[in-house]
């Protein structure tokens, strides 16, 4: 499951109450499936709509012998596998018309509601599918273990829903000739500090995730010469693993710096976190989240670039820090460049060296 080291909540709670409790009527509005009645028999297109919001995608997966991942699932998808095909699939929900929705990270081609969902495994013709899920709504259910499936999901805009997408299907990487040029070869990405908290899509380029309050929003891109931002997506804080006993809050500007000052300063008590850059609206309440999560002993460290942009964003962050933790700006040495990635490849003779990988834009 994921953890999030600026929130009071953890995604996915056993607890549904707990889970819902922290929408609001927006996030509780289309909770649970919705009763079927005979109004809803009102026309052949407005039965196959009311199937795409009546019907939890997640519980009827569960009853096709697909089973919740829990650990990679969040409050806005449902990541769920298939042992007997290892089919994967990501669900979510429509913000716009509460719709489920659902993609294949096996397929491109394998996407869409529950009646694409149900028509691609078999399930005959348009009218077949029709009978299929008529009966789901109006018989009892098959009894399936809570465990399996996910009884709600907080609705998501299209564009959250192309990120969580393009996301699942980039893959873990144990080495990155792009990476090892900038001094971050397989043994650094390897650290269990930093276990998951990067991925490689299909054009070579690593990427960082960025989550907020509901869950994967972004993440970096990064390549030779190219720095840029999932389309569609929004910063929220890229962050590696975390411990109870961290007593230092390193923020910077990067993920790549991240690691960088891991290298550079090791220490075992350490968590990192990266904006991404400037702060954008919501970052400042994650932020400061994130602060109130560490202990009042411990020190936040404020390892922005070396440059005037990173000085207005340490004040800013500095500006944020509750009561009782100590701040500390830190930069990279004098002359060997303007951020931790600069002076780890000064210390490693790597500045002057070109990536094996050319860069490739969105």
């Amino acid at each position: 499951m994921l953890y999030f080291p600026f929130s009071e909540t953890t995604p996915n709670s056993t607890n549904q109450e707990d889970s819902l409790a922290g929408l609001g009527t927006k996030g509780r509005k289309f909770a649970g499936s919705i009763p079927y009645t005979p109004e809803h028999k009102v026309g052949q297109m407005s039965e196959l709509d009311d199937f795409k919001t009546a019907i939890n995608l997640s519980e009827f997966a569960a009853s096709r012998g697909y089973a919740l991942d829990r650990r990679e699932s969040s409050r806005n998808s449902a990541v769920m596998r298939n042992p007997g095909n290892d089919d994967k699939i990501i669900i979510a929900r429509n913000e716009a018309t509460g719709a489920w929705m659902y993609f294949s990270v096996r397929d491109d081609r394998d996407n869409g509601t529950v009646i694409d969902f149900l028509q691609n495994r078999g399930g005959g013709s348009l009218g077949e599918v029709r009978k299929t899920l008529r009966a789901w709504l109006g018989s009892p259910r098959p009894v399936l273990q809570p465990t399996l499936f996910a009884r709600d999901l907080v609705p998501v805009s299209r564009d959250r829903a192309a990120v969580l997408s393009a996301w699942e299907r980039a893959r873990a990487c144990a080495s990155l000739p792009y990476l090892t040029s900038r001094g971050l070869g397989p043994d650094v990405l390897a650290l269990p500090r930093f276990e998951g908290c990067f991925r490689v899509d299909k054009r070579n380029n690593a990427l960082f995730p960025h989550f907020d309050y509901d869950g994967l929003c972004g993440y970096e891109i990064k390549n030779k010469g190219f720095t840029g931002f999932a389309p569609g997506g929004e910063k929220g804080l890229w962050y590696s693993k975390t411990k109870p006993s961290d007593h230092w809050l390193v923020f910077t500007e990067s993920a790549i710096d991240g690691y960088s000052f891991h290298v550079i300063h090791g220490g075992d008590g350490s968590r990192y976190m990266s904006t991404g850059g400037k702060l954008n609206t919501q970052q400042p309440a994650l932020l400061r989240g994130a602060m109130e999560k560490m202990p009042e002993s411990s020190i936040i460290i404020l390892a922005f670039d070396l440059d005037e942009a990173g000085d207005r964003l340490a004040e800013e962050v500095k500006a944020l820090c509750p009561a009782g933790r100590k701040v500390r700006r830190m930069l990279p040495d004098a002359g060997t460049g303007k951020d931790w990635n600069d002076m780890l490849k000064a210390r490693l003779g790597l500045a002057g060296q070109q990536s094996l990988f050319l860069p490739v834009s969105y």
